[in-house]
């Protein structure tokens, strides 16, 4: 803002329509962290000791500990009487840590899983999602991070830029205006006298708008590979020279995500049952004519930025994921950074499948990961996990795990 009468007429502005959008009832309120209920049903329900899943797990220790310590790096940081919402139920900041702790010491001194789970009734709560269906049926789906050749200049066919956060995109707190709303930000442009939403992805991806407004981070060589890394929301782009940049989310154009699948379904273009990252990919590489008008049905577009070198990339925590270990959920009904167990099928090698079993963390979440019956599960880096994480679409339960109160 260049003085205080401009921002004061901007502010006035944003009042106004965020006043007009709460009157035509488009936001649910929202006064605290989570909502975690489904009407007047909360979506964790508590689990009777007799009716535990065995606590097998089908993945290494090593790499539970690593998320385990991801997830105590941020509740350290956080005020200690800061909560985390369990179905009914209400868990400190300091409780969290104490039980994550407690959870480590557990799964390190009990290998069996009968024993793990009888350890765990002592010290836990279990609670389970009530799912689509309110009876725990849950998708499970994967997503990775992309590792693609890219150019630090657009030379063909290297044309398609990846972007910063534009500088003329402007995002309204709604508390700033003391109003308690499902959707706390807009995201929008100055237009003249108004403020008006951004920019969609046909504009920006195929109109050119955001030359002069927005830096380009690297430049890939195929729009649907830069549609889906905007999907997976992080990435690695690997320069001529060798060298590699880890770009990571830094925010987005404020549309609604639409799912790209959907619509191929819808038009008879795909089928449900032939329906994966893959064969999306394989479609729109055969149908070029149609790039367009799919990749335009989704608004939503992500802005990246540079991330420095580290283990994986980054969850909505700010913190590193963990593949196998790291789940994307709803943030706004399930409790952020919390243990979690899973169990369904998941992807093998070779086309097979295999039974799924093991605890999680929940330290991400997704534009299309919403409401209680949806999961994502992070695969990891490059194209064996993409090819995993493109295969799954199972249905499974997800539990949560929360401290008990003496």
């Amino acid at each position: 803002m260049k003085n205080n009468t401009e921002y004061k007429t901007l502010k006035e502005m944003g009042l106004l329509i965020c006043a007009l959008i709460l009157c035509l009832g488009l936001f649910g309120c929202t006064p605290s962290q989570t909502t975690s209920t489904t009407g007047e049903r909360a979506v964790l329900e508590l689990v009777p000791p007799t009716d535990w899943p065995v606590f097998y797990d089908d993945m290494d220790s090593e790499s539970l500990e690593k998320a385990c310590m991801e997830s105590l790096a941020y509740l350290e940081r956080v005020p200690p009487d800061r909560t985390f919402t369990f179905g009914e139920h209400k868990r400190t900041a300091s409780e969290m840590i104490t039980a994550l702790n407690q959870l480590r010491d557990i799964l390190v001194r009990e290998p069996d899983p009968r024993a793990r789970t009888e350890a765990l009734k002592r010290k836990f709560l279990l609670f389970k999602s009530i799912g689509s269906d309110g009876e725990g049926r849950v998708l499970f789906t994967g997503y990775y991070e992309p590792v693609l050749a890219a150019r630090m200049k657009p030379e063909k066919p290297f044309v398609y830029p990846l972007y910063a956060i534009p500088t003329d995109l402007v995002k309204i707190d709604l508390r700033d205006f003391g109003i308690k709303a499902d959707k706390r930000h807009l995201v929008a442009r100055v237009y003249g006298d108004k403020v008006i939403p951004y920019y969609d992805r046909e504009e920006i991806d195929f109109n050119g708008v955001l030359k002069e407004k927005a830096e380009p981070l690297a430049y890939l060589a195929d729009p649907v590979e830069a549609f889906f890394l905007h999907i997976q929301g992080s990435g690695q782009v690997v320069f001529k020279d060798g060298s590699h940049l880890r770009l990571g989310y830094a925010g987005v154009n404020g549309h609604p995500y639409r799912s790209i699948g959907k619509l191929l379904i819808q038009k008879d273009l795909m089928s449900l049952d032939n329906m994966s990252m893959q064969a999306i990919k394989a479609f729109l590489e055969e149908k070029p004519e149609l790039r367009r008008e799919v990749l335009s049905h989704n608004p939503s577009y992500v802005f990246f930025r540079p991330l420095p070198p580290r283990d994986g990339p980054l969850g909505c925590f700010g913190k590193p994921l963990t593949a196998g270990r790291s789940i994307a959920t709803d943030r706004r009904i399930f409790p952020g950074l919390a243990p979690a167990y899973i169990v369904g099928e998941i992807p093998a090698p070779g086309g097979k499948t295999a039974p799924m079993g093991r605890m999680v963390l929940n330290q991400d979440t997704g534009g299309a990961i919403r409401g209680p019956g949806r999961v994502d599960l992070y695969f990891g880096s490059g194209d064996q996990a993409g090819s995993l994480a493109g295969r799954m679409k199972y249905p499974g339960n997800l539990f949560f795990l929360a401290p008990k109160r003496d």
